[in-house]
């Protein structure tokens, strides 16, 4: 019998996409940060307003994620369970191993009274 193996390949954007949507699946996310963080963003994708940067090097992927905490949330635990789901989700979707995520409270949500 033949050995067919095969080998997969996922583009940085995709696994943006993916670590943005396991960001805020977490309770406490309101939502990613809309701030300048990729420079040399500008150049590559025209679209340096993300708050996803997915480096991979080697097959091994690094993440820093910017969010945006709801204001009553406890920031260290949404910070935790955003690295854990984040990890968690590319490694099962993609096989690679996820080495680091950087999470970064880049701001906080505050809700308007009721008046």
């Amino acid at each position: 019998m033949e050995n067919n193996k095969t080998e997969l390949s996922v583009n940085t954007e995709v696994i943006e996409k993916m670590a943005e949507i396991a960001a805020k699946e977490v309770e406490g996310v309101s939502g990613l940060s809309k701030k300048s963080i990729d420079l040399k963003g500008i150049v590559k994708t025209k679209n340096a307003f993300k708050g996803v940067k997915v480096e991979n090097i080697n097959g091994a992927i690094e993440i820093s994620v910017y969010i945006c905490v709801k204001q009553n949330a406890k920031a260290r635990e949404v910070a935790e369970k955003v690295q854990n789901n984040i990890k968690d989700k590319i490694q099962t979707m993609t096989g690679n191993a996820v080495t680091q995520v950087n999470v970064n409270i880049a701001d906080i949500e505050i809700e308007k009274e009721a008046e």
